[in-house]
């Protein structure tokens, strides 16, 4: 049976999936799920917006034959997992997680872990500061609470609403990013803290080491629980269980 896929994508990670697909002229269609106003052209049809939740998804993959889901979606993008597990299990679809390793401090590195966004709004209560705020701009309401920070924004769309906080730099800019180049923006705007997510990879780590670099601090937030499911963390794995996906489908 020839197999249909679909790539739940928002990484780099999928990207590389994507063109190593398309190069094996497989067959499948990438989705993403409309956060960013202008994704990365994909080597495979595309299609862009949200499924519906679980029960959207489960039909989707019904009406559009998929027989192989492989989740590549950001490490915060929870939700969607979520959902990818319980529809894959609703239209007994297989799924294979595409992830990639948490970032871990090395020496030198001045990190203070907070759990979530709400940690990080938190750790913020504090004296005026110009705060390198890399979270993306769907969480940028949330640090409203802390209005007296002068805050540099790196977005790769430029916000869509009013920045909830009276100062602030937005540069529009799409990685990945270089360490020295990284080192420069914070030396050029002064940056005192940098607030990032977990992301794990290496197209945004160049913040994280350039902090180093300077001995400033970093408030890492940490990745939210992911549900059970079968894991590969390199796009060969994932070629790999596509050959062999008719011996083994488990978790």
């Amino acid at each position: 049976m020839t197999q249909t896929l679909l790539i739940l994508a928002g990484t780099s990670e999928a990207t590389a999936l994507a063109r190593a697909v398309a190069e094996r002229g497989m067959v499948g269609t990438v989705s993403f799920a409309g956060r960013v106003e202008r994704p990365l052209r994909q080597p495979l049809p595309q299609r862009v917006g949200g499924f519906g939740e679980a029960e959207g998804l489960a039909r989707y993959l019904a009406e559009a034959g998929i027989t192989h889901v492989i989740d590549a979606t950001h490490p915060f993008a929870v939700q969607m997992s979520r959902n990818a597990v319980e529809a894959c299990a609703m239209a007994d679809v297989p799924l294979l997680a595409l992830t990639r390793p948490e970032w871990q401090p090395v020496p030198g590195d001045r990190w203070q872990r907070v759990p979530d966004i709400a940690g990080a709004v938190a750790a913020l209560d504090r004296p005026r500061m110009t705060v390198m705020l890399a979270v993306g701009r769907m969480h940028l309401a949330e640090f409203a609470p802390n209005p007296q920070h002068r805050y540099l924004l790196r977005l790769v769309d430029p916000p869509s609403h009013p920045l909830p906080f009276p100062e602030a730099e937005v540069i529009v800019d799409r990685g990945p990013f270089d360490e020295a180049a990284d080192r420069a923006l914070m030396e050029r705007y002064g940056v005192d803290l940098v607030v990032s997510k977990n992301a794990g990879g290496t197209g945004a780590y160049a913040k994280i080491a350039a902090a180093r670099a300077l001995d400033l601090p970093v408030l890492m937030i940490d990745r939210p629980p992911q549900p059970e499911r079968r894991e590969a963390h390199d796009v060969a794995e994932v070629l790999g269980w596509l050959a062999h996906s008719g011996t083994d489908l488990g978790v």
